[in-house]
């Protein structure tokens, strides 16, 4: 670690808790169940999904006045995050809401120093690792504790927010569909532009009774290794449009034949991140590696789910192919095998895997993302930089140090804007420092 960075951890470790308070609905709601379905099963024994966004300007107290007030009216819209995790007579987990329940933690804190330009210069993800609650916190823990928390830090010239998500309940598009909504009711909006659809047994009805010992052994470390785990390292790397554009245009100049569907973005930067990725981990030619990617399925089922579904409605895409293969063709190669595997996951695909799951329940571990493997979560298609509760567009916006394995990826909007992407890795610490200095990856070349 270089000293300045040693000193960025120890302004950020300065971090204090002054106030912990909680917030409920602004009305009375009534008790409400609704079970849990076979795609938010799976991710109880992970961890809380964390996000941190930092702003510039504003007089804290004013700002944490706001967030509050408007988390009160939204909560009346998404009052499952105000509940728990519950199981009903029969053992099948269900998110719980009652009026007399705490709702959503909120905590105050004050950091010594520490200013939002530093935050958005750094590349690492670790230092940040105070401004986000609920570390190292299991989303089954959602049983006895809130489903949500949200951190509010000053910071010297602006506000940082980290929020803890139960994975369990929802995911990404969730995330951010209830975080939009939040902010255009601190904007001043008196009603929201998509209520969340809460009916999650329309996309699937199948009761799945689980048996899970407390705590759970499935992820035993951060990293998801047990024992002798390998040093990870995070690092943010950023893709200018004109970055982008030439990676896609790349893949694109080689289409395998006339009739070939052009690769979009996703599969253009994915294929460019996992072929650069298999190089800095210097894997045999004969060693497989794994592309996977965790897939929206609402518009996949069969009937559809609206946007609004809220709750977990992704799957795990793989697709597998040898190192040898994916480095010794064009780009195309592997794009092609990313493509095929996508376009293949349909309704169909998404029953059987489904049914597939129910007749034998599995919790998701970090080695089931597959060996050698790259795992894009999150999507640069979310609107993280509209998120404006009042005093402007986010500064920076980061994943926590949960969920996180060698080879996990993070994709987002750019903060450039346009078709610029923002691109979070962790990698084993060698290959990281092979990848950071190679400048095809970069696109320096």
């Amino acid at each position: 670690m270089t000293s300045e960075a040693g000193r960025e951890e120890e302004e950020i470790s300065k971090v204090k808790i002054r106030s912990k308070t909680h917030v409920k609905p602004g009305k009375i709601i009534g008790r409400k169940e609704c079970q849990l379905v076979t795609f938010d099963l799976p991710y109880l024994a992970l961890y809380y999904n964390q996000k941190l966004l930092f702003y510039k300007g504003g007089e804290f107290e004013e700002q944490v006045a706001k967030l509050k007030d408007g988390l009160r009216v939204i909560l009346e819209e998404f009052y499952e995050l105000g509940g728990k995790l519950g199981k009903d007579e029969e053992g099948v987990f269900r998110v719980e809401y009652d009026d007399d329940m705490e709702g959503v933690e909120v905590l105050e804190a004050i950091t010594d120093g520490l200013t939002v330009d530093q935050l958005a210069a750094d590349e690492s993800i670790s230092s940040f690792k105070d401004l986000i609650p609920y570390n190292g916190v299991l989303n089954l823990t959602g049983l006895h504790r809130p489903l949500l928390s949200v951190q509010l830090t000053k910071l010297k010239d602006g506000l940082a927010m980290g929020c803890a998500f139960n994975h369990a309940i929802l995911d990404g598009t969730s995330t951010w569909h209830f975080m939009s909504s939040w902010a255009q009711i601190c904007r001043g909006s008196n009603s929201i532009a998509a209520p969340p659809f809460l009916e999650r047994t329309k996309a699937r009805t199948t009761r799945v009774k689980l048996e899970l010992s407390f705590p759970p052994n499935p992820v035993a470390s951060s990293n998801g290794h047990t024992d002798q785990a390998p040093q990870l390292r995070e690092k943010f790397f950023r893709f200018s449009e004109a970055a982008i554009d030439k990676i896609k245009s790349k893949v694109n100049s080689n289409q395998p034949s006339a009739a070939s569907k052009p690769f979009s973005t996703f599969q253009s930067l994915a294929v460019h991140i996992w072929q650069h990725v298999t190089q800095a981990r210097c894997l045999k030619p004969e060693d497989y590696t794994v592309f996977t990617v965790f897939a929206d399925c609402r518009k996949r089922v069969d009937p559809p789910m609206p946007d609004s579904y809220f709750g977990n409605l992704i799957q795990a895409i793989f697709t597998v192919t040898a190192a040898g293969l994916l480095l010794a063709n064009p780009s195309d190669f592997g794009a092609s095998v990313i493509q095929k595997a996508i376009e293949a996951h349909n309704a169909k695909a998404i029953e059987e895997r489904n049914k597939e799951w129910e007749a034998a329940p599995k919790i998701f571990e970090f080695k089931d993302a597959g060996v050698n493997c790259l795992a894009v979560g999150s999507s640069p298609r979310f609107k993280v930089y509209n998120v404006d509760f009042g005093w402007g567009k986010p500064e920076g916006v980061r994943s926590g140090s949960n969920n996180r394995f060698d080879g996990m990826v993070y994709l987002y909007q750019g903060k450039s804007g346009g078709r610029s992407i923002d691109v979070e890795i962790t990698l084993e610490a060698g290959a990281m420092e092979l990848l950071e200095k190679d400048k095809e990856f970069l696109m320096q070349v």
